[in-house]
């Protein structure tokens, strides 16, 4: 299975909505969907169960808090979902780090390159809604060099 694989079968209950337009949710839909197999996986080990527990709510929160961010006016209120799934996002690529010990390495550098790719099309959401810049200092993600694509296999543990 592929990105492109997996879009065909999303329901038209989730594709007929305004937020399927924006890719960052399609990618973070993806995300969870594909982070489901790594939690089964980690689970297996009883010293990666709360590893296992953080990465599936985190993986998970990311299409779920743009979803709420979605259905706010635009402004400060639907900033600050949009920096929930940031958040969630870097989590996310942080909880796929610790799993690097068990998780076979082609699975890491495909998780960890998509949930960089996530997070930097986040980024730039936020000042657009606050009208102001980030609280943050500004970074220049490169998800070319990780040698992420969405073309490719998704490799499964």
């Amino acid at each position: 299975m592929n990105y492109a694989n997996w879009l065909v079968d999303v329901p038209s209950e989730i594709t007929n909505d305004p937020i399927w337009k924006l890719e960052v949710y399609r990618l973070g839909l993806f995300a969870g969907d594909i982070g489901l197999q790594d939690a089964l996986l980690l689970m297996k080990k009883p010293l990666m169960l709360s590893i296992a527990d953080q990465l599936h709510r985190s993986i998970d929160s990311i299409s779920v808090n743009l979803t709420e961010g979605y259905s706010r006016s635009k402004g400060l209120d639907r900033a600050r979902f949009i920096e929930a799934s940031l958040g969630s996002a870097r989590e996310s690529r942080d909880w796929y780090y610790k799993s690097r010990h068990v998780l076979p390495t082609e699975v890491i550098k495909h998780r960890m390159g998509l949930t960089t790719r996530i997070v930097s099309m986040l980024a730039p959401m936020i000042p657009h809604q606050r009208k102001h810049a980030i609280r943050e200092e500004q970074a220049e993600y490169n998800t070319q060099s990780s040698g992420f694509s969405l073309d490719s296999e998704v490799p499964f543990p």
